[in-house]
């Protein structure tokens, strides 16, 4: 099957959703290919217990305010996929589910898109992959050799899953102290919390309403002059939700220093002791989604795609939103992936207009 359209939208969760509304109020013909076979993004592959940091008012899309989840201060995962589950349906947003993009090529004056489900035509692409997909690891000396159960933030969904087991949580960002904090309130697991550096926690009382705050005064001291803020990195690294609070305040949420390598039945520490280990699950992060732009030729040495806003320079007809600060401040999160997909509708259809 092959199809033409104005904009193939790649990726249909918080990003491509908003890409979707505004493409939609430019009056342009769009369609948005999905991965996954339902609505909701990579929030419906998050752990059990993931709660947002902060109130769902500040947790929305363009467009459709997030309803409260009775009983919760900070909505969990599961409202998430619900709300972006009814926001793809309350706007009618042509989302085609189960269609995974393997590459996009130049072809002439279009991107050619080819997906399991067909083959598209564009005047142009916006990559709304994320980096949910594309989990990264550490090389840690002897990781190999290693007998127990490894795992990533992406595998982990609950305590009951490591019942009676010891296990060391990797990783001094927020998905390891949430992880961490997960298994150490349960009671019933053995949990050791390595981090490459010492955890910086921010101050209680800072929830996503402050940092969404720090990441808009930082775009703005960039667009007016050189002074860079530091934005939210300069505040910390781990948001202290309730359940990281609980846990660090019960003295169940402290960091060691990262171990110098595994041996066959654990973690070897530089001072030379041992610890036995069932499992390890690595909360190091991600990288972005990118492997269907390769064609493209198009990233840098970092691994990144160079930008002006969520235009690749070295192809004007690519946008990419959602990937983090590179592709505009916030723009990784609910409340912040708006602006940007408004800025890159508006570009889109003055070039649609010009073609």
């Amino acid at each position: 099957m092959t199809q033409h359209t104005d904009v193939v939208v790649v990726g249909g969760g918080q990003a491509g959703l908003a890409a979707g509304y505004h493409l939609r109020r430019q009056g342009l013909d769009f369609v948005i290919l999905d991965a996954d076979p339902a609505p909701g993004g990579s929030w419906q592959h998050m752990w059990d217990s993931l709660h947002l940091f902060s109130p769902a008012e500040h947790s929305s899309l363009p467009g459709r305010h997030m309803p409260a989840q009775p009983g919760e201060t900070y909505p969990g995962g599961g409202h998430v996929v619900d709300y972006l589950t009814d926001y793809e349906k309350r706007y009618d947003l042509p989302v085609q589910h189960g269609s995974r993009v393997d590459a996009v090529r130049r072809d002439g004056g279009r991107l050619q898109v080819e997906a399991d489900t067909g083959t598209w035509w564009a005047k142009v692409v916006i990559s709304a992959t994320g980096t949910w997909s594309r989990a990264f690891l550490p090389a840690v000396p002897g990781r190999a050799a290693f007998a127990g159960r490894q795992l990533h933030t992406v595998n982990y969904r609950s305590p009951a899953d490591f019942t009676g087991q010891r296990v060391i949580v990797i990783g001094g960002g927020n998905s390891g102290a949430q992880i961490a904090a997960d298994l150490a309130l349960d009671g019933q697991v053995e949990v050791t919390w390595a981090t490459q550096r010492p955890p910086r926690f921010l101050a209680d009382h800072i929830d996503g309403r402050a940092l969404f705050d720090v990441a808009t005064a930082r775009r703005r001291a960039l667009e007016e002059g050189p002074s860079d803020t530091g934005g939210v990195a300069s505040l910390g690294d781990i948001v202290a939700v309730p359940s990281v609070r609980a846990a660090r305040d019960a003295g169940l949420l402290v960091a060691k220093p990262m171990f110098a390598r595994f041996t066959a039945d654990g973690a070897q520490w530089a001072d030379g002791s041992h610890t036995a280990v069932d499992a390890v699950i690595w909360c190091t992060g991600f990288r972005p989604a990118l492997a269907h732009l390769a064609l493209l030729h198009l990233r840098s040495a970092r691994g990144h795609i160079p930008t002006d806003g969520t235009r690749a320079l070295g192809e004007p007809r690519l946008h990419l939103l959602g990937y983090g600060d590179w592709t505009g401040p916030a723009s990784a999160t609910l409340i912040g992936v708006g602006r940007p997909a408004r800025d890159a509708a508006r570009q889109i259809k003055a070039l649609c207009a010009r073609n």
